[in-house]
C-alpha cells in the first residue's frame, strides 16, 4: 500500500505542474496532505508533519540561497560577469573560444542562478559569435552547458543545495566532488557536442538583449571579478576539510569552524561583493542593496517550492511511508546510486522542473543512505545529475533558449535537450566513477 501511494502521489504531482498549471508549491502541499491522510495519519498530524517539513528543510537553507542570490546579482550588476567572460576569451583566443567559453560558463554559473546566469551570457555570446564569424550554436552550447552543469551539480543553487540539507551531506564535500564531476561533463556536452552544432542555423531576436551597457574602463578589474565569484567556493572548498583536520579545542579551532559554516561563507562573499564590486565602484550602499532585494524577491518562488518538498519528505518520514520504501530499495538489484539518478531523470521528463525532480527523489531514497553505505555527497550529486535530464517542451529553460535563439522546436531539442541528456549521463558516469575512488 504504501508503494502504491507514493506512486500515486508523485503521478498526482505531475498532474498538477505539468497539466493542470498549478502552482508547484501548492501542488506539494495538496500531495503530502492526501498521501499523509492515505497513510492512515490524523488531520491534526499531517499539519504538523506538514509545517515541520517546511521549516525544517528551508532553516539554514534560506541564508545559503538568499546570500546566493544576492553575491550573483551584484557580480551581474557590476560588470564582473563581463569582466570574466573577456578575459578568457583573451586567454584562449578565437581558435580555442568555444574552451573559454566553457571556462567562462562555469566561473560564471557558480555565483549566478541559471536564468539569471542565462539573462547575461547571451548578449555575449551573441556578440562574440558575431565578431568571430563562427557559427552561433558552436558557440553558445559550450557557455550554456556550464551555466546548468553549476545549476544542477553545484551549491549555492537551490536544488543541490536543498538535497545536500536533506540528506546531511557536506556541502564543501558536495562542491569539490560537484566540481570534479562537472569537469568532463561540461567538456563533453559543451566544446565537443558544440562542434557538432555547426549546420544549427539561429538568427536570435536582438530586441531581446537588453543587457547593462557598461563601459569598459568601468568595469571592475580582472582580479577582482575573479576572486569575488570563486571566493564561494574558495571558502566552502578550504575550511570544511580544514575544520576536521584540527585536533583539540582551540580558539583557533573556533573560527575555522565558524567558517566553514555554508551561510557564513555566503555573507563573507556578499559582504565582499557589496564592498568590491559595489562600494568601490561608486554606488551607494541604498542602491547596492536595492539591487540585492530584487535578487531576493526573484528566488521566492524557489523557495517555495523547496519548501512544498519539505513537507512532501516529512510526510513520506512521518507516515512510515519513506521506512517501508527504503526495506523494499535495500534489498533492490539497482545500484542506489543509479537509482537515484532515474529516479530525478523520471520526475525531470515528466514535470519539467529540475529542481522539482531533485527534491522529489530526496523523500523517496532517503532511507537508502540509513540501510546502506553510500556518502550522501554522492548521492547528491547523483540526483542532481538525473535532475537535469532530457529538457523538453514543458521545462521553462527548453523555452528560454529557443525564443532568445529563435529555433524551431526541433532544432531546440537536437540542441538544448541533447546538451542536457548528455550533462545528464556523464554525471553519472563521473559519479559512479568518483563513487569507486572516495
Amino acid at each position: 500500500m504504501p508503494l502504491i501511494l507514493t506512486l500515486v502521489g508523485i503521478i498526482t504531482l505531475v498532474f498538477l505542474v505539468a497539466f493542470v498549471r498549478l502552482d508547484t508549491f501548492i501542488s506539494f502541499v495538496i500531495v503530502s496532505l492526501g498521501i499523509g491522510l492515505a497513510s492512515g495519519m490524523d488531520v491534526v498530524a499531517v499539519g504538523k508533519s506538514i509545517q515541520t517539513g517546511i521549516g525544517g528543510t528551508l532553516g539554514e537553507l534560506v541564508l545559503i540561497i538568499g546570500f546566493g542570490a544576492m553575491l550573483g546579482r551584484l557580480v551581474a550588476e557590476s560588470g564582473a560577469a563581463r569582466r570574466i567572460t573577456d578575459v578568457l576569451i583573451g586567454w584562449f583566443g578565437i581558435r580555442n573560444i568555444r574552451w573559454g567559453l566553457a571556462l567562462a560558463g562555469f566561473v560564471i554559473g557558480i555565483p549566478l542562478f541559471y536564468n539569471a546566469g542565462f539573462i547575461i551570457v547571451v548578449p555575449l555570446i551573441f556578440t562574440i559569435a558575431a565578431s568571430s564569424r563562427l557559427p552561433l550554436m558552436s558557440v553558445a552550447v559550450p557557455m550554456l552547458s556550464a551555466l546548468s552543469v553549476a545549476h544542477g551539480y553545484l551549491p549555492p543553487h537551490p536544488s543541490p543545495s536543498a538535497v545536500a540539507g536533506q540528506l546531511n551531506a557536506n556541502i564543501g564535500q558536495t562542491l569539490l566532488y560537484g566540481i570534479i564531476v562537472a569537469i568532463p561533463a561540461i567538456i563533453i556536452a559543451g566544446p565537443l557536442f558544440g562542434k557538432t552544432l555547426v549546420n544549427i542555423k539561429a538568427t536570435p531576436n536582438r530586441e531581446l538583449f537588453n543587457n547593462r551597457d557598461i563601459p569598459d574602463h568601468q568595469l571592475p578589474g580582472a582580479a577582482i571579478s575573479f576572486f569575488v565569484a570563486l571566493l564561494p567556493v574558495l571558502l566552502l572548498t578550504t575550511f570544511g576539510p580544514l575544520k576536521n583536520a584540527m585536533p583539540g579545542e582551540s580558539p583557533l579551532k573556533t573560527v575555522v569552524t565558524l567558517l566553514a559554516e555554508p551561510y557564513i561563507g555566503m555573507l563573507i562573499s556578499v559582504l565582499t561583493a557589496m564592498y568590491a564590486l559595489g562600494i568601490r565602484q561608486g554606488q551607494s550602499v541604498k542602491a547596492i542593496t536595492k539591487d540585492m532585494e530584487e535578487a531576493v524577491k526573484a528566488i521566492a518562488p524557489i523557495l517555495l517550492v523547496i519548501a512544498g518538498a519539505g513537507a512532501l519528505k516529512q510526510v513520506f518520514g512521518d507516515s512510515g511511508t519513506s521506512k517501508y520504501i527504503g526495506s523494499l530499495l535495500a534489498d533492490a538489484a539497482i545500484p542506489p546510486l543509479l537509482l537515484g539518478w532515474g529516479i530525478a531523470a523520471f520526475i525531470r521528463v515528466c514535470v519539467g522542473s529540475a529542481t522539482v525532480a531533485g527534491l522529489t527523489t530526496v523523500g523517496i531514497v532517503l532511507p537508502l543512505l540509513q540501510s546502506q553505505a553510500i556518502k550522501p555527497e554522492l548521492m547528491v550529486l547523483a540526483i542532481g545529475s538525473g535532475s537535469l535530464m532530457f529538457s523538453h517542451i514543458n521545462d521553462g529553460g527548453f523555452w528560454l533558449f529557443k525564443e532568445y535563439f529563435n529555433l524551431t522546436i526541433g532544432q531546440t531539442i537536437r540542441t538544448w535537450s541533447l546538451m542536457e541528456t548528455i550533462v545528464s549521463i556523464v554525471g553519472l558516469l563521473g559519479v559512479l566513477a568518483l563513487n569507486l575512488v572516495v
